[in-house]
C-alpha cells in the first residue's frame, strides 16, 4: 500500500475504534445519490487512491475491499496494485456483492458505520436488515473522513440560473401541476426529492455545483400549495428570489432539510422515491411522520418527476436535434483534423491530452455552449481498453502514431441540449482482428439503431439486438448498451436504459416517443485496444395498425463510422443497407454546416460500402 494511503487507512481505523465501529463503508456519493460528486465528496478516492466515478470502499480492522463495476476493472486493478486493498469485481463469478460480504463478515452485535447522508434510502434499508440479522446496529451519523481529511474541499456553491421557456418548453406551474396530480392520485399531501436533476428540471433552474453537470445542491418538499426549496444562500440570486416569490417557493437553508422534515406539519401521507432520498432523510421523514396523529406514512414509489423529465417535449426535441447537428459537425471537423495531423510526418506529434484539448476548444465555440458534459476520453491503443480512461500529461498521455486505433468519447452541455458521442478511428494500418472487432461493433450499433419494436418494450427487450453479434463471436462488453440523456442536465439520465441484466428491485420503464437514449456497444481487450461506437437515438413513433403501435429510433448523432475499419465480410445485406443509409443521412444533414475542405472529407467518408 502506498505510504500516503496506508497512513490514511490506519487513521480511519483509529477513528472507527474510537467510535465503536467495526466496519466503515465509504461510497462514491454525495447527499443526493448523484452519479458524479463534487470534490468535497471524494472520500473514497482520498482513502483508496481509486479515481473512478463508481465504487465503494469497506474498511475493517484486518481487511479493506473496494467494489466497482466492469467499466473500471482495468483502471482499478492498476490504481490499487500493491495497495493491499482487495478489488471486488462486481458481477463476476465467485465475487460476493457488498451486501453478501457484510452478511458474511459482520459478527453478531457488531456495528456498521457510514455517513447516512451519502447512502440512498433503499440501500440503507437493506443494510439495516443485514445488521438486524446479526443483532448488530448502524452508526449513520458519523462522517469519519471529516476528522482525517484536513484540507477537504468545501461544499461547492455557485449562483443558480433560471431557464427561459424557449429552452424548457414547459413552465414551472405546468410541471408542478403534473406532479400534484400524481400526488392526488396517490392520496398523498406532500412529495420530497433530493435528486438534483429532478429538482433542476421541476423548477426550471440550473446550477454549477458538480463538474460537467448543471445542477445546484438542493432538496425540495412540494405540497398542494407551496414548494420548499432548501439551498445554500450563496446560490440564491435576485432573479431566483423574484422567481421563487412568483411561484410560491419558500427558500430555506440547505442544511435545515432533515430538521424541517422532523417538524413539518404533515396533514397526510408523503410521497418519495427510495432512490431519490438518502437514508438519513428517510429516517428524518419517517420520524417526523411518526410524531403526527392520523397514521401518516411514507409512500415509496418511482418518482413521477424522473419519468416526466425523460420524455422530452416538442420544444426540447427541436432544440436537441439542432444541438446534435452542430455538435456532430464539430466531431467531423475534429476527426479530419486529427487524422491529417497524425499522418503529417513533418508536424509535431500529438498526444492524447492535446487531442482532447483541441476537441474541447472546438466544441466551446458553438454559440450556446456552457460546459463539457464529462471529461473527454481521449485514448490511443491499449489505453482505450479502459472504458473511462483519462489522459493526464506526465502520468499517462500516449503519443498518437500513424498506426492502430484511437477512441474519443466526448460531449457538451448546451442551452439546447446535452450531447454524448464516441467514435473509434484508424490512424494508420490496422490488423485484421481490429477490423473484425470494429465491424462487429458497428453491426451491433446499427442493428439497435434500426430497431422497430412494439410500444411497451423496455431496454431489456432490445439489448440483444446490439449484443448478439458480439455473443456469437464469444465477446461481451462489461456495461450496459445504452443510457438515457438529459436536456441540459445529466449525460446519464434514468429511467431509460438498454441492458440485458435484470437487477432486483429495479423495474425498467417502457420506451416512449421523446425519450433520448445512447447506443454504445464495444470491444475492450486489456493491453491491446478498445473500440466503442456511440450514437444517440431519439425514440419516435413508427406505425400504428391492427397489430398495435410500433416505435423506432432516429439517430441524433450524425458522425460517420470509419470506413477504413469496416470489413465487409462481417456485414449482412441488411446491415450494409443500414450503414449506407446512415452515411447518406450524415452527408445530407451535416454538409451545410462544414467548410469546403471538411465537406470533401465528409463525402469521402460517407461513400457507399
Amino acid at each position: 500500500m502506498s505510504t500516503i494511503h496506508a497512513d490514511r487507512i490506519e487513521k480511519l481505523r483509529a477513528a472507527m475504534e474510537k467510535s465503536g465501529i467495526d466496519a466503515y463503508m465509504i461510497p462514491t456519493a454525495d447527499y443526493h445519490n448523484s452519479e458524479y460528486a463534487a470534490d468535497h465528496f471524494h472520500a473514497r478516492e482520498y482513502f483508496s487512491g481509486f479515481t473512478g466515478s463508481a465504487g465503494t470502499l469497506v474498511v475493517r480492522p484486518d481487511e479493506a475491499c473496494l467494489w466497482t463495476d466492469g467499466r473500471y476493472f482495468i483502471q482499478a486493478a492498476g490504481e490499487l496494485e500493491g495497495s493491499g486493498i482487495i478489488l471486488m469485481k462486481t458481477g463476476e463469478p465467485g465475487v460476493p456483492s457488498l451486501e453478501e460480504y457484510l452478511d458474511q463478515k459482520m459478527e453478531e452485535g457488531s456495528v456498521l458505520g457510514f455517513d447516512g447522508r451519502c447512502i440512498p434510502c433503499r440501500e440503507g434499508k437493506a443494510l439495516e436488515k443485514i445488521m438486524k440479522r446479526r443483532k448488530g446496529s448502524l452508526n449513520t451519523a458519523s462522517d469519519l473522513a471529516d476528522g482525517i481529511w484536513a484540507d477537504r474541499p468545501a461544499l461547492p456553491c455557485h449562483p443558480v440560473m433560471v431557464l427561459e421557456d424557449d429552452y424548457t418548453g414547459e413552465d414551472i406551474e405546468s410541471k408542478l401541476g403534473r406532479l400534484r396530480e400524481v400526488m392526488r392520485q396517490e392520496g398523498t399531501e406532500s412529495y420530497i426529492d433530493s435528486k438534483l436533476d429532478n429538482i433542476m428540471w421541476l423548477l426550471n433552474i440550473r446550477g454549477e455545483d458538480v463538474t460537467c453537470n448543471p445542477v445546484a445542491l438542493a432538496h425540495i418538499l412540494v405540497d398542494h400549495r407551496n414548494v420548499y426549496l432548501f439551498i445554500q444562500d450563496g446560490e440564491v440570486t435576485g432573479e431566483l428570489r423574484s422567481y421563487a416569490a412568483l411561484h410560491r417557493i419558500s427558500i430555506l437553508p440547505y442544511d435545515d432539510f432533515e430538521d424541517f422534515l422532523s417538524i413539518y406539519d404533515h396533514r397526510g401521507d408523503m410521497l418519495c422515491d427510495q432512490d431519490c432520498i438518502s437514508y438519513s432523510i428517510y429516517l428524518a421523514a419517517a420520524g417526523g411522520l411518526g410524531k403526527r396523529a392520523g397514521n401518516c406514512g411514507l409512500i415509496t414509489k418511482k418518482s413521477p418527476v424522473g419519468h416526466f423529465k425523460s420524455v422530452k417535449n416538442g420544444v426540447e426535441i427541436a432544440n436537441i436535434r439542432g444541438c446534435y447537428k452542430r455538435d456532430s459537425a464539430v466531431m467531423c471537423r475534429f476527426i479530419r483534423w486529427l487524422t491529417e495531423r497524425v499522418a503529417d510526418t513533418d508536424a509535431e506529434p500529438v498526444r492524447e491530452s492535446e487531442a482532447a484539448g483541441r476537441l474541447d476548444q472546438m466544441r466551446s465555440e458553438i454559440s450556446d455552449f456552457m460546459d463539457l458534459s464529462f471529461a473527454t476520453i481521449s485514448a490511443y491503443g491499449p489505453n482505450a481498453a479502459m472504458m473511462h480512461y483519462e489522459a493526464v500529461p506526465g502520468v499517462s498521455d500516449a503519443e498518437l502514431r500513424p498506426e492502430g486505433m484511437y477512441l474519443v468519447d466526448s460531449g457538451g452541455q448546451y442551452l439546447t441540449g446535452t450531447t454524448d458521442v464516441t467514435r473509434t478511428i484508424a490512424l494508420g494500418p490496422v490488423t485484421d482482428d481490429m477490423k473484425k472487432h470494429y465491424t462487429l461493433t458497428a453491426v451491433s450499433n446499427l442493428q439497435l439503431m434500426g430497431a422497430v419494436f412494439m410500444d411497451g418494450c423496455t431496454g431489456a427487450n432490445l439489448d440483444i439486438l446490439a449484443r448478439e453479434p458480439m455473443w456469437r463471436e464469444g465477446l461481451d462488453y462489461k456495461c450496459g448498451t445504452g443510457h438515457g440523456i438529459g436536456y441540459y442536465l445529466g449525460v446519464h439520465e434514468s429511467p431509460p436504459s438498454i441492458r440485458w441484466k435484470v437487477f432486483p428491485g429495479r423495474l425498467d420503464e417502457p420506451f416512449e416517443p421523446g425519450m433520448i437514449v445512447s447506443d454504445e456497444p464495444g470491444v475492450y481487450l486489456e493491453g491491446k485496444y478498445g473500440i466503442r461506437i456511440e450514437t444517440i437515438l431519439e425514440v419516435v413513433d413508427h406505425i400504428e395498425n391492427e397489430s398495435g403501435r410500433f416505435l423506432s429510433f432516429e439517430p441524433l448523432t450524425l458522425v460517420p463510422f470509419d470506413r477504413n475499419l469496416i470489413d465487409p465480410d462481417y456485414l449482412t445485406p441488411y446491415t450494409r443497407k443500414l450503414l449506407n443509409e446512415y452515411h447518406e443521412r450524415v452527408r445530407i444533414e451535416i454538409m451545410p454546416l462544414l467548410s469546403a475542405a471538411d465537406q470533401e472529407w465528409l463525402i469521402s467518408q460517407t461513400e457507399p460500402i
